[in-house]
């Protein structure tokens, strides 16, 4: 799952073929210039303070298109939400803190050789994996 390297979310569009409205616009670099994994609602409470305009119907339909378009994946970290993120260059992992829900990305050379060697012990090429892990932060006598 790779994007292609130096193009904008809205360049993604237009490569894919999608008619780019400005309110698509604000919504992909809402996206875009997120630092945590927003869901809906909080992707559409962040493009209405850009745009005043943009109803949380178009943000659902058009998150669904940047999804079915393969350039935004959804995870469901176990709250209930779908979360958004874009498609990375560069694999990574999650891990969720299920005190306050924040997600933290993290990659691992020895897990992914793991990962690697359990596949092909079970007869398996790893074409594409995803990890989550949750946990709560460690505290004096844990």
């Amino acid at each position: 799952m790779s994007s292609q390297p130096d193009l904008s979310l809205i360049e993604l569009c237009v490569k894919k073929g999608m008619r780019m409205t400005e309110q698509r616009r604000v919504i992909a670099g809402v996206i875009e210039a997120a630092i945590d994994h927003p869901d809906v609602e909080e992707l559409y409470r962040r493009a209405a303070d850009i745009d005043p305009k943009i109803s949380i119907s178009t943000v659902y339909r058009t998150v669904k298109l940047f999804e079915d378009a393969g350039i935004i994946e959804r995870h469901d970290f176990r709250d209930g939400r779908s979360r958004y993120e874009t498609v990375s260059e560069e694999h990574h992992d999650h891990l969720i803190d299920l005190r306050s829900g924040k997600v933290i990305e993290f990659r691992s050379e020895e897990i992914e050789k793991i990962q690697e060697e359990v596949a092909r012990k079970l007869g398996f090429k790893l074409v594409d994996h995803r990890l989550e892990l949750y946990g709560v932060p460690l505290t004096e006598g844990d």
